[in-house]
């Protein structure tokens, strides 16, 4: 696998996938009711901050061609292929801390994350 440009070749692995806690069904399942045209949410990584990832979330009204659609209870999660190697595994979840609530990646290949908790290594 090329880590700079994230090719790989895909017949190398067997994708375990990701999972949605209740929680996090619940709100996707919320977002979808409240604007039109919403899908699910799409999860895909890029280069960034101290440790070399960050997870990037979006809106998808049109899953992107490739892209791996995960659904548990009526969310959909789709995720591009070429984050698959760096995200397989993870659970996302969706969690109140203090005043904020925020989608929490619990990703098993993360070998480290940065202090702030925007980024992460493989």
């Amino acid at each position: 696998m090329d880590v700079q440009t994230g090719s790989f070749d895909p017949s190398e692995f067997a994708w375990k996938g990701l999972t949605l806690t209740p929680d996090a069904c619940s709100h996707i399942r919320k977002l979808a009711s409240q604007q039109p045209g919403f899908l699910g949410v799409r999860l895909g990584i890029k280069q960034t901050g101290c440790a070399g990832f960050g997870y990037v979330l979006d809106t998808v009204k049109e899953p992107k061609p490739g892209d791996l659609l995960f659904e548990t209870d009526g969310a959909k999660l789709w995720v591009p292929l070429s984050a698959m190697p760096f995200i397989d595994g993870t659970e996302v979840d969706y969690v109140r801390e203090g005043l904020n609530e925020i989608f929490k990646f619990n990703n098993p290949k993360a070998q480290h994350e940065c202090g702030c908790g925007e980024s992460f290594g493989v």
